[in-house]
């Protein structure tokens, strides 16, 4: 479920939207169909491990702590 919330968190600004899918290479098609893909959720907190401005936004906006979503990211690639 967090990584979902931090999905919603990404995809709510356009700009971060569009870097994600830029850097992803996934379309909101691609999105829509792979919800609960793990490997979908764990690009997701890729990409916000990988910038840590953001990183930190989604963790307070979700009212989690950033390694929360780091150790979710761990978990969801094993």
């Amino acid at each position: 479920m967090l990584a979902l919330g931090a999905l919603g968190w990404v995809l709510g600004d356009g700009p971060r939207a569009e870097r994600f899918l830029a850097l992803t290479g996934l379309s909101p098609d691609d999105l829509r169909e792979r919800l609960a893909d793990p490997a979908l959720q764990a690009a997701v907190l890729d990409f916000l491990c990988a910038h840590e401005p953001d990183l930190l936004a989604a963790a307070d906006s979700l009212g989690v702590e950033a390694a929360d979503l780091a150790a979710a990211r761990e978990t969801l690639i094993r």
